[in-house]
């Protein structure tokens, strides 16, 4: 669906705008994060053998698919690639909206994500990069992401979240923060349900430039999962407010800072929307700043049904995000990065 709308707005006939083939990725590869034992594990795993989650987390939320390895070693290789071509200096922006799988850990599945494509994304970067400024824009925290680079000084890792109690994966508090020589070199912003637009951009404006001035990345990932969209089934009894308009902004600010980029994909269950967003994202990158609301009729059209419009309305749902706990989130975070600061200074 996220193709075919972008090819039905013609973005492909933009120049700014190349088709790149991804080279998939062997073993060596995603042995830089993966254990062996769990690649081996994807490789023989079978449905008909797998009873509830295992020791490799394969079960519930990840179940046994067919061809589990050729599909992790493919997802792995579109971000390595997209790495690859940002360090070559082939591109300056690149986009994976297949990649994004944030919650896979060494040697587990979690939350829908068999491979952890972010992290070997970043450890290619890393290859050329000295500091590397990872944003996280999803509804769940990137807790895998964080997890693989909390003892280091070389990631800092961003993530915009819901925090609430019994919501997966219930990890990203504000006071998680790094540990050793990667203190405060994690940043959490956890959010309350209901948040809208303006707050949501006005805590990304503020701490992403505040990031920038302390850290001073050479370069940025961002994964852009597109269930804090409202209408995201994920979670229908405390969901987000946010629109199109709110990401639009935040990758908007990605771009004015003419650093390198990578734009992956991640989570997003309203298939609709989540096309919505990645056609509107795509286009926001490559300069296209108008697209006509009206979606042009193509193969999918029908998926649009009923308004067959791009822009979505916000969501109703009260924001518990008032100011009194905005401010807090604010000052706790400047106040994390003043202390990193310090410790980048010495």
């Amino acid at each position: 669906m996220v193709f075919s709308l972008i090819e039905a707005y013609n973005l492909f006939e933009n120049n700014s705008l190349k088709l790149i083939n991804p080279v998939r990725s062997d073993d060596k590869h995603l042995n830089l994060f993966h254990s062996q034992e769990y690649i081996d594990y994807l490789k023989t795993c079978q449905a008909e053998f797998v009873e509830g989650d295992n020791d490799f987390g394969i079960g519930y939320d990840c179940p046994c698919i067919e061809n589990l390895h050729d599909y992790a070693s493919i997802v792995a290789g579109a971000s390595i690639t997209a790495a690859h071509l940002i360090n070559t200096g082939m591109f300056k922006h690149v986009i994976n909206w297949f990649g994004g799988w944030h919650h896979a850990k060494r040697n587990k599945a979690s939350g829908f994500c068999y491979v952890n494509d972010i992290v070997l994304c970043i450890m290619k970067l890393r290859q050329k990069f000295s500091r590397v400024l990872y944003i996280d824009l999803d509804q769940h925290h990137g807790d895998g992401v964080q997890e693989a680079f909390e003892f280091t000084n070389k990631v800092l890792t961003l993530s915009f979240h819901k925090y609430m109690q019994g919501f997966f994966p219930g990890t990203g508090s504000i006071d998680d923060i790094g540990k050793g020589i990667g203190k405060y070199h994690s940043v959490n912003v956890p959010l309350k349900s209901g948040i809208g637009d303006t707050n949501f951009v006005l805590l990304f404006s503020s701490i992403f430039s505040k990031v920038l001035s302390v850290y001073k990345p050479e370069v940025i990932v961002v994964q852009c999962g597109a269930d804090s969209l409202t209408g995201d089934p994920i979670d229908i009894s405390d969901p987000l407010n946010l629109t199109l308009e709110s990401y639009t902004k935040c990758i908007e600010l990605v771009i004015n800072c003419r650093l390198p980029a990578i734009f992956l994909g991640g989570g997003g269950y309203n298939f609709a929307n989540t096309s919505r967003l990645w056609c509107q994202l795509t286009a926001t990158i490559i300069g296209c700043k108008e697209l006509k609301n009206d979606i042009p009729e193509h193969e999918m059209f029908l998926k649009y049904a009923p308004d067959y419009e791009l822009l979505i309305e916000p969501g109703k749902v009260r924001d518990k995000n008032n100011h009194e706990y905005i401010d807090k989130i604010l000052s706790t975070v400047v106040n994390n990065l003043y202390y990193l600061n310090y410790l980048l200074q010495c």
